[in-house]
């Protein structure tokens, strides 16, 4: 766990909306992976999708290639990443990664910016905001992020308070969980579904 989570998990237990499910679900948090490649390439299958069928893909793709590298994306083409059930696009995607991992993996991270690290994801195919957001949660462990893109927050979010119908709204009240607005995500997607959300 990143080494602001205590304090998340103590800011958000004292919030009267949040608290409550703080309590229900403790004090274990969110993880990294450690593997862009590897953590990218499952939100691009996991796009639009149901969380079910992402890991049945999933599961069909890390067979396919052994381990999912750059590597040994491009040993194969994008025919057979697409048979394991993926759309054209996303498998297109994938293989543009691999084509170009170096320059996206080999960045300065530390001192890049939470703005520059998503500028430089969203330069690639198949990497919108959303994507860039879940990475700068999942891989980078960024403490203050909030997707407004993610359907999931936005219900979590309107389960504590129904009246906020729209994006801003929501927007305006996840603002009370700053610094800390990754680790507040994290509990409003245990609302909708306890099990750990995992890239």
């Amino acid at each position: 766990m990143p080494n602001w989570w205590n304090d998340a998990h103590a800011f958000l237990l004292d919030d009267e909306l949040l608290g409550p499910v703080v309590e229900r679900y403790g004090p274990e948090g969110i993880t990294s992976r450690d593997n862009l490649f590897q953590t990218l390439v499952r939100s691009i299958v996991g796009q639009q999708i149901s969380v079910t069928a992402a890991d049945a893909i999933w599961g069909r793709l890390c067979l396919h290639l052994g381990e999912v590298t750059p590597e040994h994306v491009l040993a194969t083409d994008q025919e057979s990443i697409a048979s394991c059930g993926l759309t054209r696009p996303k498998a297109s995607y994938i293989f543009g990664l691999a084509q170009d991992a170096d320059r996206l993996m080999k960045q300065p991270w530390h001192q890049m910016t939470d703005q520059e690290i998503q500028k430089h994801l969203v330069s690639f195919r198949g990497i919108g905001p959303w994507t860039a957001e879940m990475m700068l949660m999942f891989h980078f462990l960024r403490q203050d992020i909030f997707s407004l893109g993610d359907i999931g927050l936005i219900r979590g979010t309107q389960r504590l308070i129904p009246e906020a119908e729209t994006k801003e709204q929501v927007g305006a009240i996840a603002e009370r969980w700053k610094p800390y607005r990754t680790a507040a995500a994290w509990y409003l997607w245990r609302i909708l579904d306890p099990v750990p959300v995992e890239y």
